[in-house]
């Protein structure tokens, strides 16, 4: 069986970025598929699920509320692997051109107070495990180490 894209990209020298992960075609229209990466692969310890769940939830309602992007989010959601997110949007866009959404939903996350939305059992199926303190963290941790200053080897895949 063939391996799928995203087990052929080296992940022993990936390092948090934003990728471009994929572009497929449906039905006549883009959709781009980022490979949002925030902790080192194999080498930094992997998010738990608490703070994972945390971001997914104020990710997808900040993408989702976007006065620009809103329209155009398809999905947001977590790595199996724990290193990152998926963000799926309805065109075709490279790397750069989420930056500074992305800063934008960091920054939301970072400074968040409150009642995370969705956190309740009506709502979510384990609305139990949420860390916002640890979200806040990394969400911290991405702008400052990959997003405000991010540079071409974090934009694109390394080869």
């Amino acid at each position: 069986m063939e391996k799928i894209t995203s087990f052929t990209i080296d992940h022993i020298r990936l390092i948090p970025g934003v990728y471009v992960s994929r572009k497929d075609q449906v039905e006549g229209s883009c959709i781009t598929t980022f490979d949002l990466r925030m902790t080192s692969p194999n080498d930094e310890p992997v998010m738990n699920t608490a703070e994972v769940h945390a971001i997914e939830h104020l990710g997808a309602t900040f993408l989702r509320n976007h006065p620009v992007f809103g329209s155009k989010i398809i999905y947001f959601g977590p790595m199996g692997c724990r290193t990152g997110f998926y963000l799926l949007l309805a065109g075709d866009y490279e790397s750069s051109d989420i930056v500074n959404l992305m800063i934008e939903m960091y920054e939301f996350i970072r400074d968040y107070e409150g009642e995370i939305p969705g956190a309740s059992p009506r709502d979510c199926g384990n609305y139990l495990d949420m860390n916002l303190p640890m979200a806040k963290w990394l969400a911290r941790k991405y702008l400052d180490e990959v997003l405000y200053d991010i540079t071409e080897e974090r934009l694109v895949y390394p080869q």
